[in-house]
């Protein structure tokens, strides 16, 4: 497969406007303004393209749902907040094209109908963000950027904000609340963003590199796009793997790309004296999945069949030499900590699941907690707020039941039996 999100990745640096022009940047920008947006709608609803930020809800249908007579500004706002454990995805996009994200940002407002644009970047990517910046100010100095662009009646103006940090700001309601300068809380839906969202204007929030694929699809087709897929998925995906792997790191591949390839090719499969106990296929926030599905494509369909989610497809491998439950208390630490403290069960919930399992871990289990720990999933996840705390049980909640023997154990023999058994030493 062509690289097409990583085709300019190669360059020791990011793009300036002249070195991406001269590679074929703003062609699709061009070529959109040459077509209605109802047709270049029509064209993404051809493809199966969604959300890559994790929800993966279709494209061309939220793009479809500001009404018509809606009440103007429309605000278009690009997700890249990326604090999902696991994920790293949208970094590369950022640090190493930031051309490509402009692009597909005046694409993509074209099509919405968007009046204005902001890119909400996380903030530790604060260098990244200051290249995007540069990137959007060398646009907007070439009239791509602001009034008429390319001389045509379309205008957009595109704003970069570094956000103050939680991972809560991923939510797409705190995230518009945080750009309004307000704490980053979720908002009760309905009404949803896109009827009354940033400043009560209807708002589409979409994740960075969904809207990086428009520009493809415009340029070369809906047939192109899902002729790059494979195994039941169409186009091409960022994928990430991380853990106790030879080769971490990130790799664009057709979507349908099994697990096995990513951890054992591409990954360079586990470290020398381990195995593979399981991995989390789309990011912190997902089920576990086992050896045996290993062979199973990377893709939306695909994982959910096996009840877990694609995510992100930020994939975080498990080894034997760590313990389970040790893995479960890190993943969860960090939800607690993330929490915005909003609703009782996310804010109260979780940090009761983590007394409980800080216990077990240091000895002091007792018989009843791992159904005591996954009564509490059970009310957790359906009745908070938004989607944070549901995130966060539903790995709690698979490695409660698959690894069900080694808590078990811990409780039985009073402590942590990987704290007893040597580690294999990894050279």
């Amino acid at each position: 497969m062509e690289p097409v999100l990583s085709r300019n990745f190669d360059l020791p640096r990011p793009p300036d406007l002249a070195q991406y022009r001269a590679r074929g940047g703003y062609r699709a920008l061009a070529a959109a303004l040459e077509q209605k947006p109802e047709d270049l709608i029509d064209q993404i609803g051809q493809t199966a393209l969604c959300g890559y930020g994790g929800a993966g809800f279709p494209l061309a249908r939220k793009w479809s749902a500001v009404a018509a007579d809606a009440p103007r500004p429309h605000y278009m706002v690009i997700n890249l907040d990326e604090t999902e454990p696991g994920s790293f995805k949208d970094r590369q996009l950022l640090y190493r094209d930031p051309h490509q994200i402009v692009e597909a940002i005046l694409v993509g407002g074209y099509i919405q109908g968007a009046d204005r644009a902001f890119v909400f970047v996380r903030g530790e990517y604060a260098e990244g963000a200051q290249g995007l910046q540069r990137a959007v100010d060398e646009a907007r100095a070439a009239d791509l950027v602001g009034s008429k662009v390319l001389g045509s009646g379309y205008s957009l103006d595109i704003d970069v904000h570094l956000s103050a940090g939680r991972y809560i700001c991923g939510e797409e309601t705190a995230l518009l609340n945080a750009l309004e300068g307000r704490r980053a809380n979720p908002r009760a839906k309905p009404p949803f963003p896109f009827v009354k969202g940033l400043w009560d204007r209807p708002t589409l929030v979409n994740n960075v590199e969904t809207v990086c694929q428009v520009p493809g699809i415009v340029l070369e087709g809906p047939d192109w796009f899902k002729a790059q897929g494979i195994n039941g998925g169409q186009g091409s995906k960022l994928y990430t793997v991380c853990g106790p792997v030879k080769n971490p790191g990130f790799w664009e591949l057709p979507m349908g790309t099994t697990a096995r390839e990513l951890i054992y090719e591409h990954a360079g499969g586990l470290l020398d004296g381990r195995e593979l106990t399981a991995f989390l296929p789309g990011g912190a926030s997902t089920a576990f999945l086992l050896p045996e599905h290993v062979d199973a494509p990377m893709h939306f369909d695909a994982v959910a069949k096996l009840r877990s989610r694609f995510g992100t497809c930020g994939i975080i491998v498990l080894d034997d030499a760590t313990c389970p439950l040790d893995f479960l208390i890190s993943t969860n630490k960090f939800f607690v900590r993330e929490s915005c403290g909003f609703c009782t069960p996310c804010r109260d919930g979780l940090p009761y699941v983590q007394d409980i399992l800080e216990h077990i871990e240091a000895g002091r289990g007792k018989p009843g907690d791992r159904e005591l720990l996954l009564e509490l999933c059970g009310k957790i996840a359906p009745n908070s707020f938004c989607a944070l705390a549901p995130g966060a049980v539903m790995p709690l909640e698979s490695g409660l039941d698959l690894f069900a023997d080694v808590i078990e154990r811990h409780i039985d023999e009073r402590g942590c039996p990987w704290q007893r058994e040597p580690v294999r030493e990894v050279l």
